[in-house]
Parts: structure tokens; sequence; C-alpha cells
């Protein structure tokens, strides 16, 4: 339900659950962190099958044990935030509830036109992962965060890009992903890791 796509120096991981809206399900969500952990390359792309990135996580399996409350989801994100390459979200619909944290811990976020943000722990009674808070505020504003978090509100495409919750509105975004990647694909590792850094 993971699918991984490498492309020469690209890691592009594909949620492909389509029928179930990329509902992650805790084989999912290890599965991601292992990905992205090994991932030696110096581009990484994460994306998602059909209309809708991720709702989150699959409310069958939190119903059913402790995937709520998994260290995964806190692993996967601080993989992601790790990672030494340019990391891209090139999100084909609509990010929900555990899934933002993947999606705040990448470098860029590139959207379609009808997604919508929505992290809806207020109303489910769960606490963000740890890092989300944070990372969502260095890009949103404290007010905005709270906006999100705590009054729980469906943040639109066009209020995301004004917001700084994304870079770009595109119809392609893997395809913009990719362009947007070229120049770290011709530099140097140690250039793109320096020059991340320094930012």
């Amino acid at each position: 339900m993971i699918e991984a796509d490498r492309a020469g120096d690209v890691l592009t991981l594909t949620l492909a659950r389509p029928e179930k809206a990329n509902a992650l399900t805790e084989d999912m969500l290890a599965t991601l962190a292992d990905a992205v952990e090994a991932a030696r390359e110096r581009v990484l792309i994460l994306t998602g099958a059909g209309k809708v990135f991720s709702a989150g996580a699959d409310l069958d399996e939190v119903a059913a044990g402790s995937l709520a409350l998994s260290p995964d989801w806190d692993r996967l994100s601080g993989a992601v935030a790790g990672f030494r390459g340019l990391s891209v979200a090139a999100l084909n619909g609509t990010v929900a509830g555990g899934a933002m944290g993947m999606v705040l811990a990448c470098d860029l976020r590139l959207c379609v036109p009808g997604a919508k943000f929505f992290y809806p722990v207020m109303k489910l009674g769960h606490l963000p992962q740890p890092g989300d808070p944070a990372r969502l505020s260095a890009l949103v504003g404290p007010a905005r965060a709270k906006l999100i978090l705590m009054g729980g509100q469906k943040i639109t495409a066009d209020e995301a890009r004004a917001f700084g919750l994304t870079d770009r509105i595109c119809d392609a975004p893997v395809d913009a992903a990719r362009d947007i990647a070229a120049d770290v694909l011709a530099a140097g590792v140690d250039h793109v890791t320096a020059i991340k850094g320094m930012i």
C-alpha cells in the first residue's frame, strides 16, 4: 500500500490505498518511516494515489488498537525533517489528521487546487504529534495554528497558500516537484546538504 519509485536520485513514495482515501494503517506508517529513514537519494517526494492525499489514521485500526498513539507517527515526521536532501509533499488532494505530520516536516508543499487541510485533534480528543504544533506554527503563525488545531477548521488550498502552509498550487504537483528539484539533482550531495543546513 506504499509504492516506492526510484528514478535516478529521486525517491517517490506514494500512498496507494485510494479506495480508503489513503488512510494510514500501522503497516503503512511503519513502511513509510522505514523507507524515509533508509533513503539516500537527494530528492524525496511524498504523494498519494487517487483524489485524496490521506484521510489520516485508519479509523478501524484506531478503534481496534493503539494506532493513534503509535510512536511511528513521530518517527516518520522526524525522518522526513531529517532527510538530507530536498523533501517535497506533492499533494494530490486533501490532507487530514495524522497525515499532516509528514507534510509539515517536508521542505516544500505543493497542492492541487481542490485540496483541503484538516487536523481534528480537538474534536477527536487526541493530542497532535509532538513536533507538529511547532512546525505548523513556524509556517503559519501561532494564531492560525490554533485555528487549525484548536478550532478544527478545514483550510482550503487558497487559504493554505495565503497562510504559508503550502508553497504553490498546481494541477500536477509531482511534475512540479520534479521541476523544482532540477537544481538539487545537478548539484553535489554535500552542496545540497550544506545549503539546507544553512537555511
